[in-house]
């Protein structure tokens, strides 16, 4: 069964940003997952859990659950965590549905 990450996005460092995004691709795909959305929140209609506002987000999609958990562990993923923690604060998440 396919799942989804979903990532949101507070950014902090625009260059670090863009380093981290001009990377983080090929690690998503050399798990079998894809980029399938990313973009600005421009409007929020409620916040009832009080989170942190964040100003964009992300949408990754793996074939399995495994294949997302490998992507997010494995070491090429994790030598760029410096350079995201530089860019952003982030919550990600991962979705089955």
């Amino acid at each position: 069964m396919s799942v989804k990450i979903i990532g949101l996005i507070r950014l902090k460092d625009p260059a670090a940003f863009e380093t981290y995004r001009s990377q983080v691709g090929a690690t998503v795909e050399r798990h079998g997952g894809s980029v399938v959305a990313r973009g600005t929140v421009n409007k929020t209609y409620w916040n009832q859990l009080a989170c942190t506002p964040f100003e964009a987000y992300v949408e990754l999609s793996f074939p399995s659950a495994e294949d997302a958990d490998r992507w997010a562990a494995s070491p090429e993923y994790q030598a760029i965590v410096p350079v995201r923690t530089e860019a952003m604060d982030l919550m990600l998440f991962r979705v089955v549905g």
